[in-house]
């Protein structure tokens, strides 16, 4: 996969809120890896905040609806992983300046 997919898998990521932080998942530091494989399966691999999210279901329906709009995605399997875990240190800039969090 070139660097201009992927740019574009992330570019469309970054259209998913978290909607309990209002901060894209990109920026949260929430998405680990995501690749497109040669059946045109986008893989995701990520995080969330904490295991008992209660937003975790809704945050996996709108990473799907939104990587299902790129043409050359034709599925989108999400892995959730607890290692690394997820912490403030993996937030963009942004994100922390957004959150007042230093």
């Amino acid at each position: 996969m070139n660097e201009d997919m992927k740019g574009s898998l992330m570019g469309a990521l970054e259209n998913v809120i978290d909607p309990e932080l209002g901060i894209d998942i990109v920026n949260l530091g929430l998405i680990y890896d995501v690749e497109l494989n040669e059946e045109e399966t986008a893989v995701v691999t990520m995080t969330l905040t904490s295991m008992g999210c209660p937003m975790g279901p809704q945050i996996v329906a709108n990473i799907k609806q939104e990587l299902m709009e790129l043409p050359e995605v034709k599925n989108v399997d999400v892995n959730i992983v607890w290692s690394p875990p997820w912490s403030r240190d993996h937030m963009s800039r942004y994100a922390k300046m957004a959150l007042g969090v230093r």
